[in-house]
């Protein structure tokens, strides 16, 4: 049995637990779930609570307090059995519900430990947003205890988001990888609303010690724990930054086994998916033909072919690239099968612009539903799923015209530097 290399990191919440002393305050909130841990495995919760801390209540995010929700989904306590706190649900409250929210729990100061993994589409950061525009509404301070970029601080992937296709996959404009740590974001966040004329408060991040840019998630010795169900591994993560594009789709994204979003495929795919895709000469990244079960969400109990991702080189590999020309290939080859997935009427995408899902794309239906329309069957009021995960509509649209999607990757290096704290 090999040990785990000593962390050289150490995280806001670390630090916080040493001192608590770090954050003013008598009484405090925390917006966690249970993968957001110290570096000797303890909740940061309990740990702030054994260190004296003035905790008096929890907020859960998509997912829940315990970590343990499916996608779209989170919990209602009442009550943390660990800490005997009142536990409040974060997941898709309205401004005015999180403001009230806020003021009941009777906290002064609000702080922030969730475990993001550098995509734009993955929710823990847009809880976070909201926390903080909530908190600035009624009054509250905000402490983010930063983290680590799983992906690394360096690389920059994918295009902006258009604000005209905000939603709970992506509030503001940030490139789909970002390489910002979530207490970068929330500080680019506040700078932005403040030019904007927006109310802003008081925001402070404990920030980490000996985390620097070039440094994927090996590398700083802490352990992983899978934020979200289907996030079981930082190579996971590593692939959902372009994978995760694939929801938007009527393929399958590898939800239902073990290797969520490092396989994809369709009962329809064949054996030319896998040559087509390494003919393309991607780089770090080599593709095996697979064929995989479903356990649940889309061809649960089908027969599916398709390929495994194997990321050979994590620093070479361009996961915005890769997905993207993935799903171009797969729309070249199997134009009579492939589709976008569209949300119910319903589904709170449509109703409110909140996508319902952060650790695979909004959405519950599966690709083998009616949710799903090709080029010409788009509806008024029914946005594919694909353009709030793109952030545009621009993806889809250059796919279905037949467009070389290389026209949509130019190199990217939008980054606020002004908020880089490391």
């Amino acid at each position: 049995m090999t040990s785990r290399p000593h962390p050289v990191v150490r995280t806001g919440a670390d630090r916080l637990v040493a001192d608590p002393t770090l954050v003013g305050g008598t009484r405090w909130g925390l917006v966690t779930n249970d993968t957001a841990v110290t570096a000797d495995l303890r909740l940061t919760s309990t740990a702030l609570q054994d260190a004296g801390a003035p905790l008096v209540a929890l907020f859960g995010p998509e997912h829940g307090l315990r970590g343990a929700a499916q996608a779209g989904a989170s919990d209602d306590l009442g009550l943390d059995e660990a800490t005997g706190l009142p536990v409040y649900d974060t997941y898709l409250a309205a401004d005015d519900a999180l403001d009230a929210m806020l003021l009941a729990s009777g906290i002064d100061t609000l702080l922030v430990d969730l475990p993001d993994i550098g995509v734009r589409y993955y929710t823990y950061v847009w809880t976070l947003v909201d926390c903080l525009r909530s908190a600035a509404r009624v009054g509250i301070d905000l402490v983010v205890l930063d983290r680590p970029n799983p992906l690394g601080g360096l690389a920059v992937e994918g295009p902006d988001l258009d604000p005209a296709f905000a939603s709970f996959v992506g509030r503001v404009p940030v490139p789909q990888r970002h390489g910002l740590t979530a207490g970068e974001l929330a500080l680019a966040v506040r700078a932005d609303d403040a030019a904007a004329g927006l109310r802003t408060g008081p925001v402070r991040v404990v920030e980490l010690e000996g985390w620097t840019r070039d440094m994927l998630w090996a590398a700083t010795g802490l352990p992983w724990v899978m934020p979200s169900p289907n996030m079981p591994t930082p190579e996971t993560a590593l692939v959902y930054a372009g994978t995760g594009i694939v929801e938007g789709t009527t393929l399958s994204e590898g939800r239902g086994t073990t290797r969520p979003f490092e396989i994809v495929g369709a009962p329809w795919v064949d054996a030319r998916l896998a040559p087509a895709l390494t003919a393309l000469g991607l780089p770090g990244v080599l593709f095996r033909p697979t064929t995989f079960t479903p356990t649940f969400h889309a061809f649960a109990g089908e027969l599916v072919r398709g390929v495994q991702l194997h990321v050979s080189d994590a620093v070479a590999f361009e996961p915005v690239r890769t997905g993207v020309l993935l799903v171009e290939t797969v729309a070249r080859l199997y134009p009579e099968d492939f589709g976008w997935r569209l949300p119910e009427p319903a589904e709170p995408a449509v109703q409110d612009g909140s996508a319902q899902d952060g650790s695979a794309g909004p959405g519950r239906e599966g690709p083998s539903g009616t949710g799903a329309a090709g080029p010409s069957e788009v509806l008024p009021g029914r946005r594919p799923f694909v353009d709030l995960l793109w952030g545009s509509d621009a993806l889809r649209t250059t796919v279905d015209a037949g467009v070389p999607v290389s026209t949509l990757l130019a190199p990217r290096s939008h980054r606020p530097d002004a908020v880089l704290l490391y």
